[in-house]
């Protein structure tokens, strides 16, 4: 849309001087939005054009007066000019700031990125994850140590962050960084939040990431299928450190909680449901959304097995739950001992209970989704494509197993 632009030059009558003359005063609008100031030139009113908007005559002192409006008119041409060329808004703020020559304040981008970090910490436990901050202060690290890498500096003006900052910013991720492409897309997309901050601040005219697009690719989820789940419960351990950490990984893939999750569980978190049976009540640390889950017989019994256990009592836990570090490293001893190939980590479980033990068994895709405290379907619905792949492999074997043999159907034409 273009840009109306008008000026006007006139003798302020309500600011005569004490020899009884007016200032000249130009009022410049910018769609609408008006910027008046003084020239520090005065006139006699009798010698004032109002419907020119100069100064009557040839004399010397018109000629020098009305040069200048000529010139100011001109300069005012030229930074319309200016803003086009260099692809930022024209405002009355950008005329005002060059006409009188304000010098606008540096918004540099680390101390930005540091407030921003700033707030989440006061806002952990409430409105974010300690997670959250994580990846936010680990983006900062990134952010600084890119700058050093590609132009030798330890912080930026946000004005210089272009388009090619973020390609080049990407690369860096992805090359010197070595991170997977969802990775380097998620601390570019942390990236992108501080820039949305300062464009909505009003700190930046122009938005760098307006033609940069960067596409998550789907990962495929591990999960265990029935036989293995059934390989893992079935499991005779003669120590007792795999057998909690069997019952407590089963115990998540009966319920979908992640390990965050279940280290929280308490006997507070259990209660009546609509039904009468017993179901979990928690409130997701990742999200703050609501799950709630009824206590199938498996998870039950294991909460059973643990109510007495040391830990449990003493610290208010609903189950004795190692370190995730330990859970993961003790899960891959079981998963050996088992037969079973794949790289068993804790938050298998969630996945197996969102694929092999619900959607798997009939409960349907929004129920699954409610349970596992996902605030948009689409998140569960990957599971739901995992298991269209399952389907489709799983008749490719039943196709190969028919092979020559298949059954022949014959028409037979009508008499």
């Amino acid at each position: 849309m273009k840009t109306k632009i008008t000026t006007h030059f006139y003798a302020k009558s309500t600011k005569v001087n004490s020899s009884g003359q007016f200032p000249i005063y130009i009022r410049l609008t910018v769609d609408g939005k008006r910027l008046e100031y003084s020239t520090k030139k005065f006139i006699e009113p009798s010698k004032w054009s109002s419907e020119q908007g100069r100064m009557k005559g040839n004399s010397e002192e018109a000629c020098s007066i009305n040069s200048l409006l000529d010139f100011t008119k001109n300069r005012i041409n030229e930074i319309h000019f200016e803003l086009l060329k260099d692809g930022i808004t024209v405002t009355l703020e950008e005329f005002k700031n060059r006409l009188l020559d304000i010098k606008v304040r540096e918004r540099m981008l680390i101390p930005i990125f540091v407030e921003h970090n700033r707030k989440i910490k006061e806002l952990v436990g409430h409105e974010y994850a300690a997670g959250t901050l994580e990846r936010y202060e680990t983006s900062l690290k990134h952010t600084k140590e890119f700058l050093i890498w590609k132009y030798n500096i330890s912080d930026i003006n946000i004005d210089k962050i272009d388009h090619a900052f973020i390609t080049e910013y990407e690369f860096y991720l992805r090359s010197v960084r070595k991170c997977a492409n969802n990775t380097a897309v998620k601390y570019i997309k942390n990236f992108h939040k501080i820039i949305n901050q300062c464009l909505a601040n009003g700190w930046l005219q122009k938005d760098p990431f307006v033609n940069y697009k960067a596409k998550i690719k789907e990962v495929i989820r591990e999960f265990l299928t029935e036989k293995e789940l059934e390989e893992i419960i079935n499991k005779q351990f003669t120590t007792e450190r795999l057998e909690l950490v069997r019952d407590i990984f089963i115990f998540s893939c009966f319920t979908g909680l992640a390990y965050i999750d279940v280290q929280q569980l308490t006997t507070d978190n259990i209660a009546m449901g609509i039904d009468g049976d017993k179901w979990i009540f928690k409130n997701r640390q990742k999200t703050d959304t609501a799950s709630k889950i009824p206590l199938l017989p498996t998870a039950q019994k294991i909460i059973s097995k643990y109510e007495n256990h040391p830990v449990c009592i003493n610290e208010n836990r609903l189950l004795p739950i190692l370190s995730n570090q330990k859970m993961n490293a003790y899960l891959k001893e079981i998963a050996d001992v088992c037969g079973i190939k794949k790289d068993l980590t804790f938050h298998i479980a969630r996945h197996t209970f969102a694929t092999t033990v619900t959607l798997s068994n009939g409960v349907p895709l929004e129920t699954v989704s409610k349970m596992l405290g996902h605030t948009n379907l689409k998140t569960t619905q990957h599971y739901a494509k995992i298991l269209d792949k399952k389907i489709s492999e799983d008749m490719i074997a039943l196709k190969s197993k028919f092979g020559t043999n298949s059954y022949l159907i014959t028409h037979k034409s009508g008499t």
